[in-house]
């Protein structure tokens, strides 16, 4: 086998025995994955987060030693070629990671399993009314496995170097200003953050607090064209003004944290970036809080994002009530939080939170305390990625370069945008 980085994954598989081998293309399934009664689990991330659930399924398979596990995994672009493949051959792992643009289109298609009623699946830590907000079009046919939410994260080592002060009540307005000055009179030549328009989370708070949503409840686009040009033109501003990084300095629209972390005062991330970006800069010290919010901000606006989780809807009857036994570990288990960690966010059971929280690291204590500082504000409902909309964060960055070359209106590249977006769902 040629290719054994981006597009390989590795498989572990049997009752506590951990064996690591390199596998197929990504869109090969293992070979007898499943055949033998065992469930497929299938997610993505970094080595540091293979090896973390590796060991979790381990302890997994202690507790229940008459269920078999089969992990599939791989980076995040890998992970979603080989489901695309898995999807077209109706070759689903039996319980597997939703990407955030793929929550509707895996629904469309027809992935998810009804959950409700299935015997072996726990759901004891939630209340009645929070289940509620984890079904989709009324079915509960996905499950959050971590929460997250927009940040802005800065450089504490940097802000005293530079006698910098953030204002308690940050705005749009006042933190453009504050950016600006920044990178005009600080010693060490930074900027105040990267060009970051390409940053989702934030552009879609941006969005809510004009009243507007990302995407509508019956599958549109919910952004305005003035809507879209007010956040363009808000980093255009900044980028003119000598307040962020240049498109050459960071290597394109969107940079790598390792490549600029050290060049900025602050950036916009999810809230569980900074256990994993903190440490690229181990001689610095980050904090986050909220992003900024316009004096007219509309109410509701702030969300909390629930990375999904479901059960195939072709898993074996046989198989049900094993793979309802591997979703429950998945939300209640303190061993398994102890080993993965916050990295991919808080989990969404507040009972095991409270208790990961006294063996914290000292940037996950800063997750735990954005997570509930944002969990319990005013929260107008938010809705999922329509099938067809996959594709939106590519149609953003390529208007974006249009812009900064010069070669079209923030105007004209939002209109842009917006029409692009609306034809590819459309056309979906």
């Amino acid at each position: 086998m040629s290719d054994l980085t981006r597009r390989s994954f590795l498989t572990w598989t049997g009752m506590g025995a951990l064996s690591v081998a390199a596998l197929a293309l990504a869109g090969c399934s293992p070979s007898g994955s499943g055949g033998d009664g065992s469930i497929r689990f299938a997610w993505w991330g970094g080595s540091d987060r293979q090896r973390a659930y590796l060991a979790a399924l381990d302890a997994f398979t202690a507790e229940h030693p008459e269920i078999k596990v089969a992990p599939e995994f791989g980076d995040y672009d890998a992970y979603q070629e080989r489901m695309t493949t898995q999807m077209a051959a109706r070759d689903v792992p039996d319980v597997f990671w939703i990407p955030s643009p793929a929550v509707l289109t895996y629904r469309d298609a027809g992935l998810y399993r009804d959950l409700d009623g299935i015997g072996g699946l726990d759901l004891g830590a939630f209340g009645a009314e929070q289940v509620e907000t984890f079904r989709l079009g009324g079915e509960l046919n996905t499950l959050p496995k971590s929460i997250f939410s927009p940040v802005v994260r800065w450089n504490t080592t940097f802000q005293e170097e530079d006698g910098v002060s953030l204002p308690d009540q940050l705005t749009w307005d006042g933190l453009a200003e504050l950016l600006v000055d920044y990178s005009k009179n600080n010693a060490g030549g930074r900027k105040g953050t990267t060009y970051g328009p390409y940053h989702d989370m934030p552009f879609e708070s941006f969005l809510r607090q004009r009243g507007e949503d990302l995407w509508t409840e019956d599958g549109r686009l919910g952004a305005s064209v003035d809507g879209v040009a007010a956040w363009i033109d808000w980093w255009e501003k900044l980028r003119l003004a000598g307040a962020t990084t240049s498109v050459s300095e960071q290597d394109g629209i969107e940079p790598s944290w390792a490549q600029v972390g050290d060049k900025v005062l602050l950036t916009f991330a999810n809230s569980n970036h900074i256990v994993d970006d903190a440490q690229a800069f181990p001689d610095h010290v980050f904090d986050q809080r909220d992003v900024p919010a316009a004096e007219d901000a509309a109410a509701g606006y702030h969300f909390t994002y629930y990375s999904r989780f479901a059960m195939y809807s072709g898993v074996p009857d046989d198989r049900v009530e094993a793979a309802a036994a591997l979703m429950s570990f998945n939300l209640n288990s303190p061993e398994l939080l102890s080993l993965v960690g916050l990295s991919a966010g808080a989990p969404p059971n507040a009972d095991l939170l409270d208790a990961y929280e006294p063996d914290a690291t000292p940037d996950e204590q800063k997750v735990i305390a954005i997570t509930r500082e944002i969990a319990g504000t005013e929260q107008r409902p938010r809705y999922e990625a329509p099938a067809g909309s996959g594709s939106w964060r590519d149609l953003m960055i390529r208007e974006l370069e249009e812009v900064t070359l010069g070669q079209k209106s923030v105007p004209d590249a939002a209109a842009a945008f917006v029409e692009a977006v609306e034809g590819e769902i459309a056309g979906a």
